[in-house]
């Protein structure tokens, strides 16, 4: 009897509980319907818990560290918050209030901030979680900005701008001065009366080399909505929602460099396999997650999985997709080797985002 107490009273300590709570990753779902964020044992597709994330939730995204997730409360711009959870207490935390950088919904996590679209503002912002506020915001101009990426230097920003039928690309560079006009010092020229430099403290004699956004708007088709940089960062994959067209853009050139007639209606997402082998495309409108090869660009198969879909995530090793499929109630578990549906998931009603969140 003592020591079946010991025992239990050794698995209540806190050391031992947040060693359970502290899987190497877990898969994070969200649920639009029941406004919840389920923690998935990817080995047993078990949820292990739900914590609350407030009205609309659409995507997720873990910190570096899979301790925090955030969630966009979208709500096509009627909201303007964050949701925040502790994942290792599995317990909501205080939203994050953006004030009028309403409707976020694209989310990514990069050198330790968080990243996120704004379509009611038409801008993209970054979150400071040490600083707790928002520490930069940049306008695109374009109408729905919806989906993010952020290279891992923080220098490179790709969006899409649904109602525009746009992708952003978005670099920091530098800051190219024009020369000064005639009968002004040079740069490097001695201050003027006062100790003033000459064309200001960021013109000409300023203060050394400055760098700035550059964006680039690259037409594609109508609803541009889901995308995904290819593995090897040179290409950029965007799904057409209204065309059924797939635009590839060179990431050099910044421009298209062909459309494929891919017959994916409705298309919600777009990912590259890890080894950027393949393509999974899901849609709103059909009942198959399309394959397409992306070195003969046609596609491989169409896996039937439900009566629509929304987000993909993919297994870190390659072996697995993860697709919801939300007018089904139910995340289809894809083997990417046989390309068959292998199990399903009840995170909850209308599932959507998802994400990885690696301890």
């Amino acid at each position: 009897m003592k020591i079946a107490f010991a025992l239990l009273a050794a698995l209540c300590t806190p050391g031992v509980l947040a060693a359970q709570n502290s899987a190497p990753a877990s898969l994070l779902v969200l649920s639009k319907g029941g406004q919840t964020l389920a923690i998935v044992d990817p080995t047993s597709l078990a949820v292990v818990s739900k914590v609350p994330v407030g009205n609309d939730p659409h995507e997720v995204i873990a910190s570096s560290d899979g301790s925090t997730a955030y969630v966009s409360n979208y709500g096509f711009g009627a909201y303007h918050t964050l949701a925040v959870v502790d994942l290792i207490g599995r317990r909501a935390l205080p939203s994050i209030d953006l004030g009028p950088l309403s409707g976020p919904h694209g989310l990514t996590f990069v050198g330790g901030e968080l990243w996120f679209t704004a379509e009611g503002a038409k801008a993209i912002g970054r979150y400071d979680p040490a600083a707790k506020r928002v520490d930069w915001i940049l306008g695109t101009g374009q109408n729905r900005t919806h989906m993010i990426y952020v290279g891992a230097d923080g220098q490179h920003i790709v969006t899409t701008n649904v109602s525009s039928g746009t992708v952003s690309i978005i670099d920091k560079e530098l800051l190219r001065m024009p020369p000064p006009p005639p009968g002004m010092p040079a740069a490097g020229a001695a201050p003027g009366p006062g100790g003033a430099r000459p064309g200001g403290p960021n013109g000409p004699g300023g203060p050394g080399p400055r760098t700035d956004w550059n964006e680039v708007v690259v037409r594609v088709g109508d609803g541009s909505e889901g995308f995904d940089v290819s593995p090897d960062g040179k290409q950029i994959w965007v799904a057409n929602a209204r065309d059924g067209t797939i635009s590839i853009i060179d990431q050099a050139s910044k421009s298209v460099i062909q459309t494929l007639s891919a017959n994916v209606r409705g298309a919600n997402r777009l990912k590259f396999t890890p080894d950027g082998t393949r393509v999974l495309v899901s849609s709103l409108g059909g009942p198959d997650l399309v394959v397409l090869d992306t070195r003969t660009r046609e596609e491989v198969k169409r896996v039937p999985i439900g009566h629509g879909a929304a987000g993909i995530v993919i297994e870190p090793d390659g072996s697995r997709a993860f697709v919801a499929c939300t007018p089904d109630n139910y995340v289809a578990v894809i083997d990417l080797g046989s390309l068959t549906v292998v199990g399903h998931i009840l995170a909850g009603d209308g599932p959507d985002g998802m994400a990885w969140a690696m301890r």
